[in-house]
């Protein structure tokens, strides 16, 4: 997968999280502000990473700040940004 533009989806309020998603050159670059960094911050990052291997993406910048979001928040919202970051939106 591609990424052409920058993207973001999600919220800064309780219990979401906001993925940026742009363009990259030197393969993932991830950056994570947490809430919740010291119990969950690993986990926000492996579920992050784990989304992007699956949609295979090779080269991105990825900057996500997360208010305590669920996991199933954190790939929902990751999806989308990628949807929008490649032009694949359907909506």
């Amino acid at each position: 997968m591609k990424i052409t533009n920058k993207a973001c989806a999600g919220t800064r309020e309780k219990s979401d999280i906001a993925v940026w998603v742009a363009p990259g050159d030197a393969g993932i670059q991830l950056s994570v502000t947490s809430v919740v960094e010291q119990q969950f911050g690993t986990a926000i990052r492996q579920t992050i990473l784990a989304g992007l291997t699956e949609r295979g993406v090779k080269d991105a910048v990825v900057e996500a700040d997360d208010f305590g979001a669920p996991d199933f928040v954190i790939r929902a919202r990751l999806e989308a940004a990628l949807q929008r970051a490649t032009g694949e939106e359907t909506i």
